[in-house]
């Protein structure tokens, strides 16, 4: 009988690296190992990374230093790392940490069985960080759940992310993802819905779909393939989906006919991430976001026409080179304008191979600490105001469990994206939907009580 095996995965920061860590593990799974929470049990420890910002890597190559007396201990212990900042390091991060055994690229991740195989065998280390041209995203159908148990800690049973696409053809100046995800290729249309297909038939009613910039997708198959607004259409065709949600978009290519989907899809959720970066022109040009500040506020007027409940939010970095007073203010005037849900906002960072860490005008880093300082306690008294406008309101909450803080209290989630907290006696079921009123709006999350 073929001994068990053990397997840590640890998943830094994005929704595709999520997802992606979800097929590593299943095709783990498929090679008998079994998922572990506890490092020191672990015969192979996967790390799957983002190199998105500088924080983000820095607590990759923190956890890999504290993995060294685990390796020590257990020589066998086999140490994978995949993802953005592998794609990134390659040969450097096998060099810089010789404890590393395999060096796996975000286009080589379905390989994963094959390079562990290879190395519990013949014990050499692997490196597979090739970007192609020609790369086709692989069909991967979900294993059953009875058979496939998860090696995340926090993995859902009624929502699932899919993959519909990955790469950026959009070169912003500060990213790196076209250098660490490739150009963008789009999934097969019908690989996307017989996916989707087998996660509703295992119980699955909100589906998310991923891409770097999922307004393009299809662009990459010629003018022929299906387009976004279209797949959307497809995927709400899936009778056991309740909800369906996206993620994330490049306000470029956000078309009409993806904005009147929201008035046209029930299934949809009135919820939109349009990442906006900045509030200046003249830090968008240097940015190559190829938009204005005005043609973004046309869509978000455009968006909240055809569904006046829609609840924006975005990305912003402060302190990008040559950002001046005046461009910060034109951002903050901005947050006025457009009065988002809430903000993912942080401090410029260099980041190699992308071409704004050879720009020359850098900003000083107490100024880019006092900026986004200033910004988030803004957006966090209109997050408060929004939130607070709610209360009175009847809405339909997606059932997600009990409550993290509080005994006797149950969260949903409203299509909107906002989380709710309100007392229930007796068990919920997940994934169920259910009806609220909201009596009181907070910083992060509202408070309701029960109706149906």
């Amino acid at each position: 009988m073929t001994p068990e095996k053990f397997a840590y995965i640890e998943t830094f920061v994005c929704q595709m690296n999520e997802r992606d860590s979800e097929i590593m593990g299943q095709l783990l799974r498929e090679e008998n190992y079994h998922p572990t929470r506890d490092i020191s049990r672990a015969d192979l420890v996967l790390i799957n990374t983002c190199s998105i910002r500088d924080k983000a890597e820095q607590k990759v190559y923190s956890l890999l230093g504290r993995l060294k007396k685990y390796k020590q201990k257990k020589q066998a212990m086999i140490i994978a790392v995949a993802g953005c900042v592998a794609q990134q390091e390659g040969e450097r991060l096998s060099s810089r940490m010789p404890l590393v055994d395999i060096v796996v690229g975000t286009q080589n991740i379905y390989r994963i069985s094959q390079l562990v195989r290879d190395v519990e065998l013949k014990r050499q280390r692997h490196i597979a960080t090739g970007l192609s041209h020609s790369f086709v995203i692989p069909r991967h159908l979900p294993a059953p759940p009875d058979q496939a148990p998860s090696f995340s800690p926090k993995e859902e049973v009624f929502k699932k992310f899919v993959t519909i696409m990955q790469g950026c053809n959009n070169f912003c100046t500060y990213c790196v993802v076209p250098f660490t995800r490739g150009r963008e290729v789009s999934k097969g249309v019908d690989d996307i819905l017989s996916e989707i297909t087998v996660l509703a038939s295992q119980g699955i009613r909100e589906i998310t779909l991923l891409g770097q910039n999922v307004n393009s997708y299809g662009m990459d198959k010629g003018p022929e393939h299906v387009r976004f607004p279209e797949l959307l259409a497809l995927v709400a065709e899936i009778e056991a989906i309740t909800r369906i949600r996206f993620t994330t978009s490049h306000p470029k290519d956000l078309s009409a006919d993806l904005i009147d989907c929201f008035a046209q899809i029930d299934k949809l959720c009135p919820h939109f991430h349009l990442p906006v970066q900045s509030g200046s022109d003249r830090i968008l040009n240097k940015m190559n976001r190829k938009y204005t500040v005005e043609s973004y506020l046309d869509k978000v007027a455009a968006l909240r026409r055809v569904r006046p409940d829609i609840a924006l939010t975005t990305d912003i970095i402060v302190g990008f080179p040559g950002e001046g007073d005046d461009d910060f203010a034109k951002t903050m005037e901005l947050l006025e304008a457009v009065r988002y849900h809430g903000a993912f906002s942080f401090k410029y960072s260099d980041r190699p191979l992308a071409r704004s860490s050879s720009f020359a005008d850098k900003v000083d880093d107490g100024v880019r600490g006092e900026r986004l300082t200033m910004l988030q306690a803004r957006q966090d008294q209109i997050s408060l105001e929004v939130n607070c406008g709610y209360v009175g309101r009847e809405m339909e909450v997606m059932i997600e469990g009990e409550s993290k803080s509080a005994h006797g209290q149950w969260r949903g989630r409203t299509g909107t994206n906002q989380i709710v907290n309100f007392p229930a006696t007796g068990t919920l079921t997940p994934g169920d939907m259910r009806t609220v009123r909201i009596e009181e709006g907070c910083l992060h999350s509202l408070r309701g009580t029960l109706l149906t």
